[in-house]
């Protein structure tokens, strides 16, 4: 396990400086923004509906981020790191209704690859199962063969882009599980609840039954790093034995680099206090880290402040109408996206139930756009094409093109704030987003 840099706040000129330290190449400004387009500051002429991607840190986080600065500089000592780790930690178990499980433990990581790394290490696997890291993240297999000398992707999409039907995505898992754990190995078993595609896979059923048939050699790692999941979901995870990995920077909209790890008490009375003592504490000094989560922490407050109900018509009246635009316009080819089914969790459903992904490939004269041709038009959204019309003169963000070429719009809880206030204008604006990606079909920068 790499180390992670110590970082003293005293030592930055600014907020906006010290909120990209602490993570690694990915988090780094290259003309002002970091590899997913974001920059430090917020950016408030810029319609965000990229979230499955990263988001541009809002003007509450960033004041957020700038006050915890302020106390750090002020009142610095050597315990205050990890005292205002404690904060966050305790302020985010209560906002997320899980204060009240016992012996449950929050590592807060640089980012959700590492957050990967740090499960792969409590765990100790022969053999790690995951789901095509095109659904997940580049860099997670790297991460997770940390500790496993065997790591093994499934595939959820077709050659074509369409879902695999559950049931054999499954029977492929459960057939890998078997082999490794009848003849003696540990497997660490990865659902993706949600992808990038908006999918969960394998099946929660799926997981309780090898982990119910294998007790001792299959643990499961959710990997929620989209953390598109209302509270009692989580917490039916984590009674279930689950770990859970999550990010501040998905749909919370917090600046990306923002990772936690929640270990149930089945795990951590075993394994956390090994790991802790080897030397990786999950965040140590890392105060760009902590400034991050602050901001996360800022966006999921108001967000939980919402009535449910509330934010069930919000997301559902968003879904409708993204999905109707999509399926109606020649111009984009929605990818289908299986039913949330979380049923086996005993869970009460709740606003999870409702995409909030929803991705599409482009077409342009009957074919759909290729990945390169997509990233094009991808980065032309983010400029002010005002010289070619008012459609294209609007900046906007949507999720970065996966494997197929597709782009995906996305709901947030930034944008669920907003919806509640006027939905009209923040479902208009998203329109808006799309018609101005339909637009850039006939651009020629886009080909």
């Amino acid at each position: 396990m790499r180390a992670l840099k110590l970082i003293d706040p005293r030592g930055f000129s600014d907020t906006a400086e010290l909120l990209v330290e602490g993570g690694d190449a990915r988090i780094a400004l290259v003309s002002g923004v970091n590899e997913y387009g974001c920059g430090p500051y917020p950016d408030p002429e810029l319609a965000e509906f990229g979230s499955s991607t990263a988001s541009t840190i809002s003007e509450s986080g960033f004041a957020a981020a700038d006050a915890l600065r302020e106390r750090l500089v002020n009142h610095f000592d050597d315990a205050a790191c990890d005292r205002e780790y404690d904060r966050i930690r305790t302020e985010f178990a209560s906002l997320c209704g899980i204060s009240d499980l016992a012996g449950l433990e929050i590592l807060f990581s640089a980012s959700g690859t590492d957050v990967h790394r740090v499960a792969s290490r409590l765990t100790n696997p022969d053999l790690v199962l995951m789901v095509d890291p095109s659904e997940t993240g580049r860099g997670v297999p790297e991460a997770l063969s940390a500790k496993a000398p065997k790591t093994t992707s499934v595939r959820i999409r077709t050659n074509d882009a369409m879902p695999r039907d559950c049931r054999e995505i499954d029977e492929e898992i459960e057939s890998l599980v078997e082999s490794c754990a009848e003849a003696g190995g540990k497997v660490l078993l990865v659902l993706a609840d949600v992808s990038k595609t908006g999918m969960i896979a394998p099946s929660p059923s799926c997981a309780l039954e090898m982990k119910s048939r294998f007790p001792g050699s299959v643990e499961v790692l959710v990997d929620a790093c989209q953390f598109r999941m209302a509270d009692a979901t989580l917490k039916a995870y984590l009674a279930k034995g689950f770990m859970v990995a999550l990010t501040g920077s998905k749909f919370l909209t917090g600046p990306t680099f923002s990772g936690a790890l929640l270990v149930p008490q089945s795990l951590s009375n075993r394994e956390m206090q090994k790991t802790l003592s080897s030397g990786y504490s999950g965040a140590g000094g890392n105060f760009g880290l902590l400034l991050r989560w602050e901001a996360a922490l800022a966006e999921l407050r108001a967000f939980r402040r919402i009535p449910e109900v509330e934010v069930e018509n919000f997301l559902s009246g968003f879904a409708g109408a993204i999905s109707r635009r999509l399926e109606g316009d020649p111009h984009f080819e929605p990818l289908p996206v299986p039913l949330i089914d979380r049923h086996a969790l005993g869970s009460s459903p709740g606003w999870d139930r409702i995409r909030t992904i929803f991705p599409f490939r482009l077409k342009r004269g009957g074919a759909c756009l290729g990945l390169e041709e997509a990233r094009v038009v991808h980065a032309l959204l983010r400029e002010d094409l005002s010289h070619v019309s008012k459609t294209a003169g609007l900046r906007c963000s949507l999720g970065q093109p996966v494997s197929c070429g597709a782009l995906r719009i996305c709901s947030s809880a930034r944008l669920v704030a907003e919806g509640v206030k006027n939905s009209d204008a923040v479902i208009d604006l998203a329109l808006s987003a799309l018609d101005k990606a339909a637009l850039l079909l006939h651009s020629p920068k886009s080909r």
